[in-house]
C-alpha cells in the first residue's frame, strides 16, 4: 500500500491553448478512497490517467509512496487499471481474464490460482469462473474487471468511471460493493466519475475540479454544507443548490422585495454584490405576502418527499427555482407557493471571484 502525491502537476496536450490540468497539487494517504469529480472536460481524467502513466506529465511531479513515477512507464507503477468498458478478452473464461496479468507477470500458476480464487470469492464470481464474458451481466463483467485488479496486489487502484456503462439501479448496488471492498483491502483508490452523488457516497475525500483546476478537496459533508466557492455550491448536492443575485442590507440580503435573514458574521465579511445560496431542502413554505414568491411549473413526486420546480418573476432569482417539500403536500402548476429561510441555512459569494462568504 502507498500514499500518491500530486505536485504541482501540469498536463497541456499538443495544440491546446490551455492546460488540460493546470497546477494540480493533491495528498492521497495511504488506504484512503480518493474521487476526482466534475463535468465533461475538467480535467479529471487527465489527473487519473497522469497518475497511471497513459498521459506525460508536462510539468510537476508525481510521487507513489516515496517514489517519483512523473516519468515512469506504466508498468513500474505498480497501480491496477479499471476502465470504463471492462477491457476484457472475450475469448478468455472469467478465471483466464483474471489472472492474465499474472501470467505474464511470471506468477506461478499455484500462486495464480490462489489469487483468483480469493478474488472471485471476495466478488462472489466463484460459479462463474469457466464461463466467457459474453455469458455475463454488465455488473458481472465490472466485477471481473475488479477482480482482474485485485488479484495483482497493487499498491494503487485507478478507476476511470466504471460504473457508467451500469444502469440506474446497478449503478447504486456496484458502486456500494465497490465502497466496501475498498474499506476491506484498504488499497489507496483513486476514482473517477462526472456523477456528483456516486461521488459523494463513495469517497472519504471528494476532488471537484472545474476548467482543469482543483477546486475544492473535502469530505463529502464538508463539501456539501461549506462549499468554496459557487462552482462546486452549484455541482455538489441533488438537485442543486438555487443560486440569486442580492445585494445586502441592516436586515439581510435583499432579492428584490424579499429580505433573506443571514448571520451577522456572514454579513459583517460581505463587500459589493452577493450572490445567495440556499439548498431545496432549507426552503421552508409561509404564508402569502412572506418571503419570496414561487410559481410552481412542474412537481416531482417521489414518495416521502416531494420537488417543486418553479420560477419567480422576482430580479436576481434564476430561471429555476427548486423547492423540497413534504411528499403529501398537494401543489399543481400554477399555484404560487411563498418560501423564506432560516439565517443558518444561507450561503453568501463574492459576485465578482465567486468565493464564499465566511
Amino acid at each position: 500500500m502507498a500514499s500518491v502525491t500530486y505536485q504541482h502537476t501540469e498536463h497541456l496536450y499538443p495544440g491546446a491553448d490551455a492546460p488540460a490540468v493546470n497546477d494540480f497539487s493533491l495528498e492521497v494517504a495511504d488506504g484512503e478512497f480518493i474521487v476526482l469529480v466534475g463535468p465533461s472536460g475538467s480535467g479529471k481524467s487527465t489527473c487519473l490517467r497522469m497518475l497511471a502513466g497513459l498521459e506525460e506529465v508536462t510539468s510537476g511531479k508525481i510521487f507513489i509512496g516515496k517514489s517519483d513515477v512523473t516519468h515512469a512507464p506504466p508498468k513500474d507503477r505498480d497501480i491496477a487499471m479499471v476502465f470504463q468498458n471492462y477491457a476484457l478478452y472475450p475469448h478468455m473464461s472469467v478465471g483466464e481474464n483474471m489472472e492474465f496479468a499474472l501470467k505474464m507477470a511470471g506468477v506461478r500458476s499455484t500462486e495464480r490460482n490462489r489469487r483468483v480464487h480469493e478474488a472471485a470469492k471476495l466478488l462472489d464470481l466463484t460459479e462463474y469462473l469457466d464461463r466467457k464474458p459474453r455469458a455475463l451481466s454488465g455488473g458481472q463483467r465490472q466485477r471481473v474487471a475488479m477482480g482482474r485488479a485485485i488479484v495483482r496486489q497493487p499498491q494503487v487502484f485507478c478507476m476511470d468511471e466504471p460504473l457508467s456503462n451500469l444502469d440506474a439501479k446497478l449503478r447504486v448496488s456496484t458502486r456500494t460493493q465497490i465502497a466496501a471492498l475498498q474499506h476491506r483491502l484498504g488499497i489507496t483508490t483513486v476514482y473517477v466519475t462526472h456523477d456528483q452523488v456516486e461521488a459523494m457516497t463513495m469517497g472519504d475525500r471528494v476532488v471537484v475540479l472545474d476548467d482543469g483546476v482543483l477546486q475544492q478537496a473535502d469530505t463529502p459533508l464538508a463539501l456539501y454544507d461549506r462549499p468554496a466557492n459557487v462552482f462546486v455550491a452549484g455541482f455538489i448536492g441533488s438537485p442543486a443548490m438555487n443560486l440569486m443575485s442580492a445585494t445586502l442590507t441592516e436586515a439581510g440580503v435583499r432579492i428584490g422585495r424579499s429580505t433573506m435573514p443571514v448571520e451577522r458574521s456572514l454579513a459583517a465579511s460581505a463587500r459589493g454584490p452577493i450572490t445567495v445560496g440556499v439548498r431545496p431542502e432549507a426552503w421552508r413554505v409561509v404564508g402569502p405576502g412572506e418571503g419570496l414568491p414561487v410559481t410552481v411549473n412542474v412537481v416531482e413526486e417521489l414518495g416521502s418527499d416531494a420537488f417543486i420546480y418553479g420560477s419567480s418573476d422576482v430580479e436576481g432569482t434564476p430561471e429555476h427555482i427548486t423547492i423540497r417539500v413534504d411528499g403529501r403536500r398537494k401543489q399543481v402548476p400554477g399555484d404560487v407557493v411563498h418560501v423564506q429561510t432560516d439565517p443558518t441555512s444561507v450561503h453568501l459569494f463574492d459576485a465578482t471571484s465567486g468565493a464564499a462568504l465566511h
